[in-house]
């Protein structure tokens, strides 16, 4: 099972929502704010014949890591939950795992790849909750997510030749 926050009692409050759901949806919080600094990493070292279009891409996909972790938060907001919001709240959350810069460009699009990956298997686990708790706005709205990283997958794998 995923990560779930320790720090639940603080983060619900009274009639708010189930407090797994509340977990897994701040795991996604977090796991977009890494996200969103490794993208701004890669679109910093990104070197070679691809630069100039890696560069735009990364900074494209960062703008969006940004729009979803604020969407995600939101609704954690909206069930009455409160967001993950300090670094150290983030680092305990998230499930991805940092690293230094990458070599090659080639490295950068296989680790935002594989970051993808992770993703949309998580956010199936957080539907299903979602599903069970008969929360069908949160399932909602990280189906359309989790659409928009399973695109994202193909065309990383389209650009890498696999």
């Amino acid at each position: 099972m995923a990560k779930v926050m320790e720090k639940e009692s603080k983060t619900m409050k009274s009639g708010g929502a189930d407090k797994e759901l509340i977990g897994l949806l701040n795991q996604q919080v977090a796991n977009f704010s890494v996200l969103h600094m490794k993208l701004h990493q890669h679109h910093w070292f990104v070197k070679g014949s691809g630069f100039f279009d890696l560069h735009k891409k990364f900074e494209e996909l960062y703008d969006e890591a940004s729009l979803t972790m604020d969407e995600i938060a939101e609704r954690i907001l909206a069930l009455k939950g409160a967001p993950v919001s300090t670094s150290k709240e983030i680092a305990a959350a998230t499930t991805l795992k940092e690293h230094a810069p990458l070599g090659t460009a080639e490295a950068m699009v296989k680790s935002l790849r594989d970051d993808y990956v992770q993703l949309i298997d998580e956010f199936k686990e957080t539907m299903d909750a979602a599903e069970e708790k008969e929360d069908e706005g949160t399932h909602d709205m990280l189906n359309t997510m989790r659409t928009t990283l399973q695109k994202h997958v193909w065309m990383l794998d389209a650009y890498l030749n696999e």
